[in-house]
């Protein structure tokens, strides 16, 4: 039990009459509060940063990050790590999502999982988490047991761990070393925490995978350089990418992409002329970055040009 109510659980005074509502006027009060979390977000946004900063490290280094969550928020965990292997070519294994129940409870409600704190050290142990990891708990209330024993445990194996949470001066917040907490208010519907609270969620882990992508070099520009051409809309989008990036036509862009295995490699190439094994070498010298890669080998370019005109005269 609470030993006090959690902000996501309070009532909403604004939504006292919902049920007296017509259609029009419930949308419009519910849009109304959903108005507010893109302003709550902004005001935690240095504390999004440091989390990016601490993942930007961890993936670099060969660690992984790892979103715990039951009910809507382990969903929302699952659902960002599942979208950056093809968005940014990242390997399955990298982002991970944890959802109290496991996969059956990505559809259905599992009775008693977010109570489950022995599931949570043993979905961790499974994964072999270890220092070189970094979870992040989810949770509107902030007190999820389940929640908050993966970040325990974590803690206890020398994991950094942080948390998104939207009630204050919580659990979950005390444990982490990097807590970001959305204060977004009561929802509309008292405790239906996919609303406000999930849409902040969902927003603020949008941020951290991909500002942390930005980092790694996985975006040229604002572009998905190393996006996975893994059905026919995204091989469409490498090819206008690559377009973009080079100047080139679909035909000629299509055929970087059948010789090259990614949309880096192919922009990297289409841009210098440089072979199969120089583009390798040059894109891991610049540890992934195109636009370090293309700098750096403009001024080698540059330099072996000064040479050829010092040993001519």
């Amino acid at each position: 039990m609470y030993l006090q109510t959690p902000l996501t659980e309070e009532r909403n005074p604004r939504t006292l009459r919902l049920d007296e509502l017509a259609t029009l006027e419930v949308v419009t009060v519910l849009q109304q509060e959903d108005k507010q979390i893109a302003a709550a977000v902004e005001k935690v946004l240095p504390a999004i940063a440091g989390l990016v900063d601490v993942v930007v490290d961890v993936l670099a280094a060969g660690g992984r990050l790892i979103y715990v969550g039951a009910g809507t928020s382990g969903r929302l965990g699952v659902l960002d790590a599942s979208e950056c292997p093809p968005t940014f070519g990242a390997d399955a294994s990298q982002v991970v999502g944890l959802i109290a129940g496991g996969d059956a409870a990505l559809r259905s409600s599992i009775e008693g999982a977010e109570d489950n704190v022995q599931e949570a050290v043993q979905d961790l142990q499974a994964l072999n988490l270890g220092a070189q990891d970094i979870v992040v708990g989810i949770a509107a209330s902030g007190s999820t047991p389940y929640t908050l024993a993966a970040m325990r445990y974590a803690c206890s194996r020398g994991a950094r761990v942080g948390c998104v949470v939207n009630t204050p001066n919580s659990a979950m917040e005390a444990v982490a070393h990097h807590p970001i907490v959305v204060l977004c208010g009561p929802e509309a519907l008292t405790g239906s925490t996919r609303m406000k609270a999930g849409t902040a969620q969902k927003m603020v882990l949008n941020l951290i995978s991909t500002a942390a992508m930005v980092r790694l070099g996985k975006v040229y520009e604002n572009l998905m350089v190393d996006l996975l051409p893994s059905n026919a809309k995204l091989r469409t989008r490498a090819v206008q990418i690559l377009c973009a990036i080079a100047g080139v036509g679909p035909d000629r862009a299509a055929s970087a992409l059948e010789t090259f295995p990614s949309v880096k490699a192919a922009a990297f190439a289409l841009l210098t002329g440089a072979s199969g094994a120089e583009v390798d070498t040059l894109l891991a010298a610049s540890d992934g970055h195109l636009k370090r890669a293309l700098q750096a080998y403009a001024r080698q370019t540059d330099q072996s040009l000064q040479n050829q005109f010092s040993d001519h005269y």
